[in-house]
């Protein structure tokens, strides 16, 4: 299958790493290599790209779109060990990083990841094909209450409750396999009434998605080490999807920017904030309503950036 994947809001991220063209920028989200073409076109023959993914596919993918390009290195490996993968390139710091989060529309397309709640597949959801946790041991291996938890935590569904104790009651009779298992199982669950807002079985592949691929837990120190692996001057540009990400991004960005975070009623700060630079967007930067049009999945995305000094 082709990897088709438009970056989102393309000209506000290369805008916002202030490209420098001898400069070192990694793409920890490398994907289809959207963002990383036009990356790679403003750098010399002197400027260096780190491309990092978890998806072997989305590399080889890339290593293609690219291979005009010498000055690329290609890393399968998680952004969360940003600061070992540097350390192993021996880098210690760079002048830009950009972290596109989420799933890519590629991964949804290519039914057999089992990502997408359409048609009938073998429930996966691995970004990282080399990894044992797949959605299916999720789904019939944690317990009631820790299911409920998560899909009321990751895809906060409020019928989080009903939909863990159904998947519970079906997989006493059958193992859970396949996408459409368990879209029958949420569509169950959920009141015909409430059955408003998009699909379904949208929030709930969602939350198994994101405690297959440990997307959320690590995010809030991943940010804080992207922002110590910056040079002075050097810019962190970060695309999030849902609040879940958002939240962990921006409270990273307020701590790294040194927000006192003592109880109101103290006389004087003591938690010891210190600043590592600034947050360049006071509110993050949205899409435009055309490139809405054009891509429906930069509806929900946010951009915000933050600058080392």
């Amino acid at each position: 299958m082709e990897f088709k994947h438009k970056p989102v809001m393309l000209t506000e991220c290369i805008e916002g790493l202030k490209i420098k063209p001898e400069g070192i920028y990694v793409d920890g989200t490398l994907g289809g290599a959207g963002h990383s073409k036009q990356i790679v076109q403003k750098l010399s023959k002197q400027g260096q790209l780190i491309g990092i993914d978890r998806d072997e596919e989305a590399l080889a993918v890339a290593k293609n779109k690219l291979k005009e390009y010498s000055n690329i290195k290609y890393i399968h490996d998680n952004h969360d060990k940003m600061k070992e993968i540097l350390k192993q390139l021996n880098l210690e710091q760079v002048d830009g990083i950009l972290l596109d989060l989420g799933v890519s529309s590629y991964q949804l397309d290519e039914r057999n990841r089992g990502f997408s709640y359409l048609g009938e597949n073998i429930l996966d959801m691995r970004m990282d094909k080399t990894q044992e946790l797949t959605a299916r041991t999720v789904l019939n291996e944690y317990s009631e209450q820790k299911l409920a938890q998560l899909i009321y935590e990751y895809g906060e569904e409020r019928f989080s409750r009903q939909i863990a104790k159904n998947i519970c009651k079906e997989r006493e009779v059958t193992p859970i396999q396949t996408t459409k298992q368990l879209t029958q199982i949420i569509e169950k669950s959920i009141p015909k009434s409430k059955q408003k807002d998009g699909h379904p079985a949208k929030r709930t592949f969602q939350a198994i998605r994101i405690e297959v691929n440990d997307e959320i837990r690590p995010l809030y120190q991943t940010i804080k080490q992207c922002i110590e692996c910056l040079k002075k001057g050097g810019r962190l540009c970060v695309i999030t999807f849902h609040s879940l990400e958002d939240r962990a991004v921006k409270n990273a960005f307020n701590e790294a920017k040194g927000k006192c975070i003592c109880p109101s009623d103290l006389p004087y700060c003591v938690c010891g904030a210190k600043s590592l630079g600034e947050i360049i967007t006071k509110k993050p930067i949205i899409a435009k309503k055309e490139e809405i049009e054009e891509n429906s999945r930069s509806k929900s995305a946010k951009l915000r950036i933050f600058e080392k000094r």
